[in-house]
């Protein structure tokens, strides 16, 4: 066995899994970039996975799969980076676990990520909002689903991930009201809900009553909405809401796109004149 071998278990089992508690999308996507770095090196080495060392992993041939990543895969900036911060953490891992190759792990510690520009960020106007919001066909179950969903998510500004994992028992209409939830870095928190809000999701509980611990969007089945769902399904509304708001046929409207709203005003649908909602805020969960 090589010195190799035994890192590799241990940074998944050890590093990630109990010391850092990584969650299960952080995990696969070190999993992932091992296995790519893994059959690169097979290729450019002649040997197999169980036969490669450390040193085989040197500077020069990581800077060749990150081109490699880029020319030959068609990866981006932003994908490249993220393989190579998974990379790095690994030989961090194992600076203190191989010392007899600290001149290969610092040299590959020193690779710098690739400098990037910056997307300009899509947003919503409160016209275009407004129109998105109210683009679900409120008599069919989805569309009523579908409308509690799209409200929450621009009032909110919720990661797709935190929408798709919400249960019944995050919601709390009464004093006071907000949603819980586990976002980002595992860190619980509850977003205060505006008036309208509160009023759209008490109607959608009245008919969507399937215990606390059930998804508060959930698909036909019966289970939590996936992401592609979700992307789907704000991408379906948004070619709707373009018949009555033209302006967003010109922007490419994705589940991330509803977290960029331009002045957190929320319209009801059927009213004359917006309803002024409170600004988006955290309360810090208990």
């Amino acid at each position: 066995m090589t010195d190799l071998a035994p890192i590799l278990q241990g940074f998944f089992t050890d590093r990630l899994a109990r010391q850092k508690k990584a969650s299960p999308n952080t995990v696969a996507a070190y999993r992932d970039t091992c296995k790519l770095l893994l059959a690169f090196a097979r290729e450019t080495t002649g040997k197999q996975p169980s036969q490669l060392s450390l040193a085989d992993l040197d500077a020069p041939r990581i800077g060749a799969f990150l081109q490699h990543l880029e020319e030959q895969r068609g990866n981006g900036s932003a994908t490249r980076n993220a393989r190579l911060a998974a990379i790095h953490s690994l030989f961090r891992y194992a600076a203190l676990r191989a010392p007899e190759h600290a001149t290969v792990i610092s040299q590959v510690l020193a690779i710098p990520p690739r400098r990037r520009d910056r997307a300009i960020v899509s947003y919503l106007t409160s016209e275009e909002a407004d129109a998105l919001i109210a683009a679900p066909d409120r008599t069919t179950w989805t569309g009523r689903r579908d409308h509690a969903l799209l409200l929450l998510a621009v009032q909110t500004g919720l990661r797709v991930s935190e929408l798709t994992g919400l249960t019944v028992g995050d919601v709390h209409l009464g004093t006071g009201p907000h949603i819980r939830c586990h976002g980002k870095g595992r860190k619980d928190r509850a977003t205060p809900l505006t008036s309208l809000t509160v009023k759209v999701l008490r109607v959608w509980l009245a008919e969507h009553h399937p215990g606390p611990a059930g998804p508060l969007f959930p698909a036909r089945p019966g289970g939590p909405l996936s992401r592609d769902a979700v992307e789907r399904l704000v991408s379906k509304h948004a070619a709707a809401a373009a018949d009555s708001c033209p302006s967003i046929k010109d922007k490419n409207v994705t589940p991330h796109t509803l977290r960029h709203y331009v002045d957190g005003r929320v319209m009801w649908p059927e009213a004359a004149s917006p309803l002024v909602a409170e600004p988006r805020g955290l309360i810090p969960a208990t």
